[in-house]
């Protein structure tokens, strides 16, 4: 299940009603599914799918989603770094970011206009939906692994457009089980 650190606050929520309706109020979709089909470690993209059909044609008719894939990187990943300075710098789309989390952990930060900046760290079972428009960013735990259905309202896959407000450069994440992060200020500008 996930873990949200309301960072200005200093404040963590472990418990499922209090993550999805603290989420809610910053327009963040948590859903945490039981995973219903066992896959292999290794399993390939095309099984993930085909196991994961039906729950991927519900999205499909809930979020107006065309197409699905799997992201999966770990350490081993050619160009692991590079990839992730996509995802690690604060960022929006024009469309929104769903995942449902198969393996491994991650922390999306979530720069709400309403709010503190959020910390949700994701593992097997979490489902998270980024509205369009939101402002973001993306960082590996200390597993440096993340398994992923990704839905997509726009057959080309996710566009970013980076802001340059720095924020990201705020807030170091710190990795100290495999199951729960803690992130602290650098610094506040």
């Amino acid at each position: 299940m996930a873990l949200v650190t309301i960072l200005d606050e200093g404040k963590r929520l472990a418990d499922y009603n209090a993550i999805a309706t603290y989420l809610a109020g910053c327009g963040i979709d948590y859903e945490l599914w039981t995973p219903a089909h066992q896959l292999a470690a290794d399993s390939p993209t095309e099984e993930i799918l085909a196991v994961y059909s039906k729950e991927i044609d519900e999205l499909k008719v809930r979020g107006g989603y065309v197409t699905a894939d799997v992201i999966d990187v770990g350490p081993e990943t050619p160009g692991l770094e590079e990839m992730l300075a996509k995802f690690n710098r604060e960022h929006w789309h024009d469309e929104d970011e769903v995942r449902f989390i198969i393996s491994g952990h991650g922390v999306f930060h979530i720069h709400s206009k309403a709010g503190p900046v959020v910390a949700i760290e994701v593992e097997a079972g979490d489902l998270i939906r980024v509205p369009r428009g939101t402002l973001h960013w993306f960082n590996l735990c200390s597993d440096r692994r993340i398994r992923a259905i990704r839905l997509f309202q726009d057959t080309a896959g996710w566009t970013p457009h980076y802001t340059v407000s720095g924020l990201d450069n705020n807030f170091q994440p710190l990795c100290f089980s495999t199951s729960h992060l803690q992130l602290t200020p650098n610094s506040l500008v």
